[in-house]
């Protein structure tokens, strides 16, 4: 399968750490049990986003998939469906070893990324793009503060977390070179998508 082309970092629209701190970092429970907790509940956000991703690029690979002049963004997809189902083992792997139970919304969120694909596939290569750019957006930001809460208290799992965040910024950013921004209704696709996926993450951490 043809590797994805590079691209440069562009200078905006790329979700970077906030030093400044205008989004909310969780903070360390106190305690060995509080912190196990809250390690908990990151595996299973993270286990959950994962699963949705591929389940996203799946569907989307397949509306492309056989369809003439839509060899290049099938295997587009069908690549980032491989990187994201490496992170998806990994935190499997990670669940199973720690006795975390993935969250009860697996099903629902199953549906929904499926749906997601399809929908914004069947509105054309850019629209398809302009949902990858959304999703990784919010990805990005959301590994970029773990990271931050846990490169003292756990770095070696923020490490797992920094690999994953730069290929998830690295779909980001060659779906805004592809022309996510100049999908149809762009600006409404992209505020929905980003705030369906803020919702998915709160409900994922706590249930």
């Amino acid at each position: 399968m043809p590797a994805l082309p590079e691209t440069e970092p562009l200078a905006t629209g790329r979700p970077e750490a906030d030093p400044a701190g205008h989004r909310r970092i969780p903070l360390a429970r106190p305690g060995r049990g509080a912190s196990q907790r809250r390690r908990a509940e990151i595996l299973r956000v993270d286990h959950a986003g994962e699963y949705a991703a591929v389940h996203i690029y799946r569907a989307q690979r397949a509306v492309f998939e056989g369809r003439a002049g839509r060899e290049s963004i099938a295997a587009d997809m069908g690549e980032m469906q491989a990187q994201e189902a490496v992170h998806l083992a990994r935190f499997d792997a990670l669940l199973n070893a720690e006795r975390v139970r993935p969250t009860i919304m697996t099903p629902v969120w199953r549906l929904a990324a499926l749906a997601l694909g399809t929908g914004t596939a069947l509105m054309g290569e850019k629209a398809a793009h302009a949902c990858t750019e959304a999703v990784e957006s919010v990805i990005g930001e959301h590994y970029a503060d773990q990271i931050a809460e846990l490169k003292d208290r756990d770095p070696a799992l923020a490490a797992e977390l920094s690999v994953f965040r730069d290929e998830e910024l690295a779909h980001h950013d060659h779906a805004v070179s592809h022309g996510s921004r100049d999908a149809p209704g762009y600006d409404l696709l992209s505020t929905v998508i980003k705030a369906g996926c803020r919702a998915a993450i709160k409900i994922s951490e706590r249930f």
